[in-house]
């Protein structure tokens, strides 16, 4: 399956814009279209699994822990953390290039820090 891409409430909407502005066919769905501002990072994941999307991220740290929580009853078409010291650019390119290069079902259940 094609990925779909989540951005929760942390992530640098510059990123988004930037991804679609080059890859308009990215299916990349911002925080607050989808609702999310405000929403408890398990709530987030459970939304973003129900839609089958990659949830990306800015948020490693509390992230990281309420995944692990979350896959422990649930399964997650996975969740890619940015690290906030990545640049735009670069962000943009790791995710185009993922998006380009993989399958959903490659991400499913982990969690992986860019660059990958």
């Amino acid at each position: 399956m094609k990925i779909r891409f989540q951005a929760d409430a942390d992530l640098n909407e510059d990123i988004i814009t930037g991804v679609i502005r080059r890859a308009p066919e990215v299916d990349f769905r911002t925080a607050t279209d989808a609702g999310l501002e405000g929403l408890h990072d398990e709530r987030v994941l459970t939304l973003a699994a129900g839609e089958g999307r990659i949830l990306v991220s800015q948020d490693w740290k509390m992230m990281h822990y309420h995944f692990g929580e979350f896959i422990t009853g649930h399964d997650s078409p996975g969740v890619l953390i940015i690290p906030q010291q990545m640049g735009v650019r670069e962000a943009i390119e790791e995710l185009i290039l993922i998006w380009e290069a993989s399958e959903t079902e490659e991400y499913t259940n982990g969690i992986r820090r860019l660059p990958l």
